[in-house]
C-alpha cells in the first residue's frame, strides 16, 4: 500500500505515513479526480476500512487529504460509529496525528505558519480556510483557474459544465454571483476555482 503512495506525498513523509498505515483492515484506493472532494473514508461491510484520494493533488495537499482521512479510520476505531464526522473527536485525532509532520522537513515555510493556525481548529476541508488553499495552490500543476475571492465585481466566468456567472458582492463568508442566462443568484464559496471570461 505504502509503494503506491509514494509518488504522490514528500519523500520525507514516507516513514511517518508508514507507521500510521500498519493496519491489515485499511485499504487506500487512488481516484481519479472527483470536483466535489479531495477525499473519502468509508468503513466497508466485510470489516475493512475504506480510503480514496485523488490523484490530481499536489504532494502536500495529497497528504493533509490524506491524513485528513486516516484521522476518520482513526476516530471510528477509537470511538464507533456514533461521532460526527468532522465533530471534536475527529478533530483531536486530525491534530495528533498531523503534529509530528508540521516540520520544515515535510512542509515549505510558506506554508508551515498556516498549517499551524489551520491545525488549532481544522475545519471539514481545507479548502474553507482561504491563505492555507491559496498557498497550497502554488504548488498545484499551472491551470487556467482563477478561484472566486480573487475575482472582480461584474467579472464573468464560467464552470466546468460552461454555465457562465457575473461576480457580485460579498456576503458574511460566500459570493453572490448571477447565472447571465437565467438570472438566478447563486451563492459561491470563496476558494471555488474557476475559469475567468475576458
Amino acid at each position: 500500500m505504502l509503494a503506491q503512495l509514494q509518488s504522490y506525498i514528500p519523500e520525507n513523509a514516507i516513514q511517518k505515513v508508514k507507521l500510521l498505515l500498519e493496519h491489515d483492515n485499511l485499504v487506500i484506493k487512488i481516484k481519479n479526480e472527483r470536483r466535489t472532494k479531495h477525499g473519502d473514508y468509508k468503513p466497508l461491510p466485510n470489516g475493512k476500512h475504506q480510503i480514496t484520494i485523488n490523484s490530481n493533488l499536489n504532494q502536500f495537499r495529497f497528504l493533509i487529504t490524506l491524513i485528513h482521512e486516516i484521522a476518520h479510520f482513526e476516530a471510528f476505531a477509537s470511538y464507533g460509529r456514533h461521532i460526527k464526522p468532522h465533530g471534536i473527536e475527529w478533530k483531536r485525532t486530525f491534530q495528533h496525528l498531523m503534529l509530528p509532520f508540521l516540520n520544515p522537513d515535510i512542509f515549505p515555510n510558506e506554508i508551515l505558519p498556516l498549517l499551524a493556525n489551520h491545525f488549532k481548529n481544522p475545519r471539514a476541508s481545507s479548502d474553507t480556510d482561504a491563505p492555507l488553499s491559496l498557498a497550497l495552490k502554488q504548488f498545484d500543476e499551472p491551470n487556467n483557474k482563477t478561484f472566486v475571492f480573487q475575482i472582480p465585481l461584474g467579472q464573468t466566468f464560467k464552470l466546468h459544465n460552461n454555465k457562465v456567472f457575473k461576480m457580485g458582492k460579498k456576503r458574511v463568508k460566500r459570493y453572490e454571483c448571477v447565472e447571465v442566462k437565467t438570472g438566478r443568484l447563486y451563492l459561491f464559496n470563496p476558494n471555488a476555482e474557476v475559469e475567468l471570461i475576458n
